[in-house]
């Protein structure tokens, strides 16, 4: 197409809300012979800070209104995003529009105001971003000639481009920027859908939105997923901005010390290695074999824990994934390595000793978690500390089982009360009997377990595997406690654990046959106590 020829474009338009970083970025895009164009607030920033700006006023011949409201929305400017080289340049110069080479934008702060839970619909209203959604998309759709930035977090690596191509980035480049800038509206739309979804007409808030979004960023692909024959990718969940969120103790957010790549089931056990260690208080480990406690343990030293924990069952620790509470010690790690084959470790911590000792078994993936209890991934903004789980054609999502139980909010409904003593042993055991698939029965005592029992189609079964698993490691059940994961339908689990020596069993209650299960303890002289909850863990 033959028509006037444009001069190479070196505008730069600028307009951002999160003003961190941004004199120094546009001071380098002035030295790099950009102009600059932009909007009140960041104009008078950049001007008062020294730099030449062109207000967007003057460029396009009409004063923002409306306090701001409305200012970018004009085909000057967006005629400079969108021009297509070779296709628009005639009516560009027909209409005195000046190509836009590149567009650094980031949008109001919907996301931060309305993390505060007292935050007005009127406040959020006024924080969605209207004009600087749209010249992004406009920037993005045509970045065959334009770059947008959209993350102070690419200013360094956008200036290096441009200072190694003479001022200008190259298409490959420029199509990442464009990908990262639609996943951010997207994020960003996602996020005011969510939280206004979940508004009902009185203004209050549902703990569940009228639609969920789920956002999410690929941390990496998996060699294969839960089999050889299956693809599977690790994505983490995003922060309100737009970014891996590192705010919760989760295992997306782990740093990777040593060893090989993470694997899909590598990546599930640890998950639910970490849920479980992090409820203790005390130096703990936990052992965790196909999602499942297989071992756990609260000492006076981790490497106690640790001996405690294996002992369970040390066939099922074999090729397990291991979690600890706290750092890990030189004498913790040469023990562990000396005595098994461990697929995973993770900690908050790992002394530099220990982390000599594990350099010797390089394919040892070693994880640092920080510290402090993990929560449930979010889908949307509103919906903080939830679990979705995908079914066919949909999705199913529930509040994250995060519930503790106190003596306090038991009830003993036994004859025989319960010493403190057992009260200890009680209370570990229903902590990691809600962390063991259901039906779930776990024996335990002294802060140790002696005994699992996982994910059987009858309650009687699983204790019954509990018990046998005791047998197996030499562990004596006698005066242990039994944990069940739900009510006893039948009262044949408390006859069969009262054969073994239990002293105690605690339980959610609730079966029509609660009756004869206490009528079961009181005949066996055992303690029973309900804690009107229940945790299956499908």
């Amino acid at each position: 197409m033959n028509g006037p020829k444009l001069p190479v474009p070196r505008l730069a338009l600028v307009s951002v809300s999160d003003k961190d970083g941004i004199v120094e970025f546009a001071s380098r895009l002035a030295a790099l012979g950009f102009s600059l164009l932009s909007t009140g607030g960041t104009a008078r920033h950049l001007a008062d800070s020294g730099l030449t700006v062109t207000e967007v006023s003057d460029h396009t011949g009409f004063p923002e209104i409306m306090a701001g409201r409305v200012k970018t929305l004009h085909p000057r400017i967006h005629g400079g995003l969108l021009g297509r080289a070779g296709t628009d340049d005639a009516v560009m110069a027909e209409q005195d529009i000046p190509r836009i080479a590149l567009a650094v934008i980031n949008l109001y702060p919907f996301d931060e105001v309305t993390r505060d839970p007292g935050c007005s619909l009127e406040k959020a209203i006024e924080n969605i971003d209207i004009g600087g959604p749209a010249m992004v998309r406009s920037a993005a759709k045509n970045y065959a000639a334009v770059g947008v930035v959209t993350s102070k977090d690419q200013y360094a690596q956008v200036l290096a481009e441009l200072e190694r191509n003479g001022g200008e980035l190259g298409l490959e480049f420029r199509f990442e920027l464009a990908v990262a800038a639609f996943n951010r509206i997207a994020q960003y739309d996602a996020a005011i859908s969510s939280w206004l979804s979940a508004l009902t007409p009185q203004g209050e808030r549902m703990t569940f939105p009228g639609q969920a979004n789920a956002c999410f960023r690929k941390i990496m692909d998996l060699r294969y997923g839960e089999n050889p024959h299956q693809r599977a990718a690790w994505y983490g969940n995003l922060n309100p901005q737009g970014s891996l969120d590192a705010q919760d103790s989760s295992l997306s957010a782990a740093r990777q010390l040593q060893g090989k790549e993470l694997s899909f089931n590598n990546i599930a056990d640890a998950d639910a290695a970490w849920a479980c260690v992090t409820q203790f208080t005390g130096p703990a480990c936990v052992i965790v074999k196909h999602a499942n406690p297989c071992g756990v343990a609260v000492a006076e030293t981790l490497l106690a824990a640790y001996d405690q924990a294996y002992a369970t069952d040390p066939t099922s620790a074999f090729g397990g994934i291991i979690a600890f509470n706290a750092a890990v010690d030189a004498a913790t790690a040469e023990t562990l390595l000396a005595r098994q084959f461990v697929e995973v470790l993770l900690a908050p911590g790992f002394s530099s000793e220990a982390l000599q000792v594990l350099a010797r078994k390089q394919n040892v993936r070693v994880l640092c978690v920080a510290p402090g209890k993990p929560v449930g991934n979010s889908v949307g903004q509103a919906m903080p500390q939830q679990d979705f789980k995908r079914i066919s054609g949909g999705l199913l999502v529930q509040t994250t089982d995060l519930a503790q139980v106190r003596r306090a909010d038991c009830r003993v409904v036994s004859k025989r009360a319960a010493t403190d003593a057992q009260w200890n042993d009680l209370l570990f055991a229903w902590n990691v009997v809600k962390m063991v698939k259901s039906n779930a029965i776990v024996y335990a005592a002294a802060g140790r377990t002696l005994g699992i029992g996982a994910g059987q189609m009858s309650r009687v079964d699983s204790a019954r595997i509990a018990r046998w698993k005791a047998a197996e490691a030499g562990l004596d059940l006698a005066h242990s406690v039994m944990a069940s994961d739900a009510f006893f339908p039948f009262r044949d689990s408390i006859d069969m654990a009262a054969e073994a020596g239990i002293s105690g069993v605690i339980q959610p209650g609730g079966s029509m046959r609660d009756e004869e299960v206490i009528a079961a303890a009181d005949e066996h002289d055992l303690v029973m106590v309900f804690t009107g909850m229940r945790h299956f863990r499908h």
